[in-house]
C-alpha cells in the first residue's frame, strides 16, 4: 500500500508541476540557506586556522605592553639583548630565538618609492616565520653582528619598488639607512588577521637599532618551543624570568605579554564556529517558512480534491488511507524541495568560496541534518492538513462542487 500511496502522490505533484516546484521552494531555500553558510562558515574557520597555523602552532610572541597604575596608563619598557640572551640560555624548552625591531618607513629606489614595515632581526627570523628565498640570499651571522646595511625584500616592497627590474645587487634607502638588496622572499599572501606578509624589509637588527632606531631597545621576541615541550610551560616559563629581570614585585601586573599562537589558533576557531552556528540557525528559521507554505498548499489542496476524497470514501477507502495519500505528499514535496536544496547549497557554497578565496570544506553532518529535517518538515506541516481530508464526510464531500 505504500508503494502505491508514493506512486499516487508522484503522480499528484507531476500533474500540477509549477505549483508542487513553488510550494517546495521555501524548503529549497531553507536547506540551500544552511548548506550554503554553514559550508562557508567553515571554510572561513579552516582558513583563519591555517593561516595562523603558518606562524606555527609552537610559536611564542613576547612584547612589551602599556599595564595601568593607579596614577594612569603606563607606557613599558623595551626589551634587551640582555633578555633575548638569558631567554636562549634560561628557558630550555626555547629551540629557537629571534628578537625584532621594528618601524614603518619609506623605501626609495630611483623615483619610486613605498611605504612598507621594516623589521631589524636575525636570520633565525625567518626559519620561526617560514619565510623562504626565493633570490639571492639572507644576511649571514657576520653580517648581522656588525650591522652590515644589508636587506632582504618581501614581494611587494620588490614589486612596487623594482616592477620587472632586477632587485638584487641594487641599493635602496630606507628611511635613513641605505643598504643592498642581497634577497627577495618568496610571496606568502595576506594572513588571517588580512596583514600583507610580504609589506615587509628585512635588515640586520643592529642595523635597524644604530641607523633607524637610534637605541638598543628590542621590541619583540620570537620563540619557537622545541618538539615534544609543552607551549604552555616555556610561556610560564619565559613570564617568570621576564618578570626576575624586569623587578616586577609579586602580585603586581606585568609590563608584558607572551602571546601562544596555539591558544589564539583555537580562539579563534571556537568564535569563528559559533558564528556558523549562529549563521546557520539563523537561516534555519526559513525552514519553518517553507513548512508552513507546504501546509497553507495542502490545505488549499484538500479543498480543491473534496470531491475525490468523497469518492474514495465512498467506495471504501478508510480514514487513515486518505491521511496517508495526503501526508505522503506532504513528505514527497518536502523530501523533493531539501534534495534539490542541498545540490543548491552546495554549488552556492562552492561558487562564494571560490569567489571568497576560501576552502570548500563539506560538512556531511549538515547534509544528513538538512535533509532529515526537510522531511520532519513535511510530517509535521503535512499531518494537520492530511487529517483534514481523512474526516471528511463521504456525504458531504460528494456534494462538494
Amino acid at each position: 500500500m505504500i508503494h502505491l500511496t508514493l506512486v499516487m502522490a508522484l503522480r499528484q505533484i507531476r500533474r500540477n508541476t509549477l505549483r508542487s516546484f513553488l510550494t517546495m521552494l521555501g524548503i529549497v531555500i531553507g536547506v540551500g540557506a544552511v548548506i550554503a553558510l554553514v559550508t562557508i562558515g567553515e571554510g572561513a574557520t579552516a582558513k583563519v586556522t591555517a593561516d595562523i597555523g603558518k606562524l606555527g602552532d609552537n610559536l611564542l610572541i613576547v612584547q612589551p605592553g602599556g599595564f595601568r597604575r593607579s596614577s594612569g596608563f603606563q607606557s613599558a619598557n623595551a626589551f634587551t639583548k640582555e633578555d633575548v640572551d638569558a631567554i636562549r640560555r634560561d628557558v630550555p624548552g626555547a629551540e629557537k630565538t629571534a628578537p625584532t625591531a621594528g618601524k614603518q618607513a619609506l623605501a626609495v629606489w630611483g623615483n619610486r618609492n613605498w611605504r612598507t614595515s621594516v623589521t631589524g632581526t636575525t636570520a633565525e627570523y625567518l626559519e620561526i616565520r617560514t619565510y623562504t628565498v626565493a633570490e639571492g640570499r639572507t644576511f649571514t651571522e657576520a653580517e648581522s653582528s656588525a650591522g652590515q646595511p644589508v636587506c632582504v625584500l618581501g614581494a611587494t616592497v620588490r614589486k612596487e619598488l623594482f616592477g620587472s627590474d632586477r632587485a638584487l645587487g641594487e641599493s635602496i634607502r630606507v628611511d635613513k639607512l641605505s643598504c643592498e638588496v642581497i634577497g627577495v622572499l618568496t610571496a606568502k599572501g595576506q594572513s588571517g588577521m588580512g596583514q600583507d606578509q610580504d609589506d615587509v624589509v628585512l635588515v640586520p637588527l643592529r642595523a635597524a637599532q644604530r641607523r633607524l632606531a637610534g637605541n638598543n631597545d628590542v621590541s619583540g621576541i620570537y620563540v619557537t618551543v622545541a618538539s615534544g615541550r609543552s607551549t604552555t610551560r616555556v610561556k610560564t616559563q619565559i613570564e617568570e624570568l621576564l618578570r626576575e629581570r624586569r623587578n616586577i614585585a609579586a602580585g603586581a601586573e606585568d609590563d608584558f605579554n607572551v602571546r601562544d599562537m596555539a591558544e589564539i589558533a583555537q580562539t579563534v576557531s571556537s568564535a569563528t564556529g559559533a558564528l556558523t552556528a549562529l549563521l546557520g540557525a539563523i537561516a534555519a528559521v526559513s525552514l519553518l517558512v517553507g513548512g508552513i507554505g507546504i501546509m497553507n498548499i495542502m490545505l488549499v489542496n484538500v479543498t480543491e480534491r473534496t470531491r475525490e476524497i468523497g469518492i474514495r470514501l465512498a467506495i471504501g477507502a478508510m480514514a487513515r488511507e486518505v491521511l496517508l495519500q495526503f501526508l505522503v505528499e506532504a513528505v514527497v514535496l518536502s523530501t523533493i524541495g531539501g534534495v534539490i536544496g542541498i545540490g543548491a547549497g552546495l554549488l552556492g557554497s562552492w561558487a562564494a568560496t571560490r569567489a571568497l578565496n576560501v576552502p570548500f570544506v563539506v560538512v556531511p553532518n549538515i547534509l544528513v541534518v538538512a535533509f532529515v529535517f526537510s522531511a520532519v518538515i513535511g510530517v509535521l506541516f503535512g499531518y494537520l492538513p492530511a487529517r483534514k481530508a481523512a474526516r471528511l464526510n463521504p456525504i458531504e464531500a460528494l456534494r462538494h462542487e
